[in-house]
């Protein structure tokens, strides 16, 4: 199966991304691996006309606004996101019809219908210093909760808070997190800004993805309890295979994120089944939102 795949990339010009969630033999087989963004900005870089991307849906939409030249493919159009379901164009609208003018700040884990509203996008790692550029006294932050509340925690600025979460990180408790550090009591806690603020109280290592990888390899502890879905394991591990890692919980796992197999890549690169394509009107304003983020 690899084997085929490999053919196909060539015969596609093709490149397969692979988010840092996905199962290991989805990693294996990826030519880039990292957070959703990253991912995204690297691929449109290359020359590659094809764009698989192993996440879920809102990723390939980010792809195919920073590639509208190349064709992306998601292998499982049902690989979606609880978090970005929880909210629509039209939600938001409605929201910021009650509320005096303001900016609005996007998590990158939006539909890029809700992204062509915005003022601006951020990730989990630059969430506080998107929020600071704006210089604004208020700012709509859409669609994450608890990242919202990271983020106002860390600046003056006055945030109204959408009620949207990451049902993968919002599960995890003080609770679960004490008992991993009774488990593993020399292991250095790390969490991700999607996680509840009585959790992130608990560490001052509150990390995106990638960042995790960086701050593991960069640390000089041996031990860390990971607080982000357990298919960050993988990468960590492999990233530093001379340290340990634990999972703040095992019920941490994403069942979107573990739905892309390998067949369903061979398959999606046969066939060219799977395209993602957002329409230029919406795809536009999205860019904006997305490239002032980037400048920013």
């Amino acid at each position: 199966m690899r084997q085929k795949i490999k053919e196909l990339l060539k015969k596609r010009k093709a490149i397969i991304l692979a988010h840092n969630y996905q199962p290991p033999e989805i990693q294996e087989i990826a030519d880039l691996c990292g957070d959703s963004l990253e991912l995204s900005i690297r691929a449109s870089m290359t020359d590659a006309e094809v764009i698989l991307f192993c996440g879920v849906h809102f990723m390939a939409e980010t792809a195919s606004i920073l590639s509208p030249d190349k064709t992306v493919l998601l292998p499982r159009k049902d690989a979606g996101c609880p978090m970005a379901d929880m909210i629509t164009p039209e939600s938001l609208k409605a929201r910021l019809d009650e509320l005096p003018p303001m900016p609005v700040a996007t998590y990158v884990n939006s539909p890029a219908s809700v992204k062509a509203l915005s003022t601006i996008c951020c990730t989990s790692a630059n969430a506080i210093e998107v929020v600071k550029s704006l210089d604004a006294k208020e700012v709509m932050m859409v669609p994450d909760r608890n990242l919202a509340k990271y983020t106002a925690s860390h600046t003056t600025t006055k945030i109204h808070i959408w009620d949207g979460y990451c049902p993968i990180h919002d599960i995890l408790t003080p609770k679960d997190v004490n008992k991993a550090k009774q488990a593993h009591p020399d292991a250095v806690f790390m969490a991700h800004p999607e996680c509840r603020p009585e959790v992130l109280k608990l560490t001052g290592n509150i990390l995106s993805t990638s960042g995790m990888i960086r701050f593991a390899r960069e640390s000089k502890s041996r031990s860390f309890i990971v607080g982000t879905e357990v298919g960050m394991l993988y990468p960590l591990k492999k990233a530093n295979p001379d340290k340990n890692f634990y999972p703040a919980s095992l019920s941490m796992e994403c069942s979107d994120m573990k739905k892309i197999t390998v067949e369903d890549v061979a398959r999606s690169l046969e066939f060219m089944e799977g395209q993602i394509k957002v329409p230029e009107h919406i795809r536009r304003p999205a860019l904006k939102a997305v490239q002032r983020m980037i400048d920013t």
